[in-house]
């Protein structure tokens, strides 16, 4: 959410849906068929060393104990911005992907943060999710921001993924308010999260 465009890729708001679009990503290998966890480990199960690289994938996950149901493979719960000397602001992600607070969060003008996801795997491997957001002021695009987040494997805990420091951009014409598109999206071009919201830029911090 900083003053320079990261990425000259264009992302139309009025898109609501929570597919990804061809101009968004890069012409990507085609992926064989996907499989649950409990089908990679019963594959190959006689061979040793597969078998135990695949348990080092998984972090030691034993896959009899693998319950496979109906949540989402990925869950982002929440999102916290982080700025040094002033408390965590943890915002939780609506059900809905579409906050009613409008704004949902006031960042001071110059200030240094940065982000912190927390992100629930479930059912299955989760291969190069990826993050963008996109914001715009009085309709024109201001920023565009991509970043790989990674491959994650199912654990009972989130993660908890940390991004690069922002700073805000300051000035008169950089205070009011902004609309933002943030989605995560995988490999397989499965979005798992759409987040429309807006925040404002102030001059301090809001009490």
């Amino acid at each position: 959410m900083g003053d320079d465009d990261k990425d000259s890729e264009h992302d139309d708001m009025s898109d609501s849906s929570c597919n990804a679009t061809e101009d968004e990503d890069e012409i990507r290998i085609q992926l064989g068929p996907k499989m649950s966890i409990r089908e990679h480990f019963e594959k190959d199960k006689d061979d040793e060393s597969l078998r135990r690289w695949k348990e080092q994938l998984l972090g030691g996950l034993d896959a009899a104990h693998v319950q496979e149901h109906e949540e989402a493979d990925v869950k982002i719960l929440s999102l916290t911005i982080v700025s040094d000397g002033r408390p965590d602001i943890v915002l939780e992600i609506p059900e809905s992907g579409n906050p009613k607070e409008r704004p949902w969060f006031i960042l001071k003008e110059g200030c240094k943060y940065h982000l912190r996801f927390s992100i629930k795997i479930n059912n299955d491997i989760v291969c190069g999710l990826r993050y963008t957001n996109t914001v715009w002021k009085t309709g024109i695009k201001v920023e565009h921001w991509k970043e790989m987040l990674g491959t994650f494997s199912p654990q009972p805990e989130p993660y908890e993924h940390e991004m690069p420091e922002e700073t805000t951009p300051s000035g008169m014409f950089a205070r009011g308010s902004y609309s933002a598109k943030t989605k995560f999206v995988d490999d397989d071009n499965n979005c798992h999260l759409e987040l429309n919201y807006a925040f404002e830029i102030h001059k301090e911090w809001a009490n």
